[in-house]
């Protein structure tokens, strides 16, 4: 019996050649034959299906970002008018905070200035107040200070060995005083 498997099929006499068929020389001219077929296949899917279909994504694409690059550059303006309009909203909010700002030292060096007016009043109240005290104490103490001249003189008198008489004493002390008697 056949110990080979190929033999067994093909039969004892059908002996196949060991090796690969494709390089069976006399199967070349149908390989070929099948090998343009492929080709010829292969190039019409390709030409007529996944050629096109890749130019429309490839089309398509370029298209997304032909609208890409243009929406970016008006955001890119829209942007740029944004920053502009912000400065210009930053300088203007500056400038009223520093309207308000010298509003505010305005309003308070104006208190301020009515504060020192009503402080001077007062001073001045208080000054005229106390300068007519002064010269109440002063004619006060000047009138004692004359009282004390006079009974001083007349202890001085009266300690020499002498009478002392009041009005002369008066008169005495009037004039060193500065008075008229």
């Amino acid at each position: 019996m056949a110990t080979d498997p190929r033999e067994s099929v093909l039969g004892e006499g059908d002996a196949v050649a060991s090796g690969m068929p494709q390089l069976d020389p006399s199967s070349y001219p149908n390989q070929i034959f099948w090998l343009i077929v492929a080709l010829v296949a292969i190039y019409f899917i390709l030409s007529r299906i996944a050629l096109p279909r890749i130019g429309a994504v490839l089309a398509e694409r370029q298209g997304t970002i032909t609208n890409d690059i243009a929406a970016a550059e008006e955001l890119k303006l829209k942007a740029s008018e944004a920053e502009k309009a912000y400065e210009k909203s930053l300088a203007t909010a500056r400038a009223e905070a520093h309207r308000i700002s010298e509003e505010n030292r305005a309003e308070l060096q104006a208190e301020l200035d009515r504060a020192m007016q009503r402080a001077d009043a007062q001073i001045a109240e208080q000054q005229a107040e106390s300068e007519t005290r002064i010269a109440e104490i002063r004619q006060s103490a000047t009138a004692n200070v004359e009282q004390i001249a006079r009974e001083t003189a007349e202890a001085l008198v009266a300690a020499l060995g002498g009478e002392a008489d009041s009005q002369q004493v008066g008169r005495a002390v009037t004039e060193k005083m500065g008075g008229t008697a």
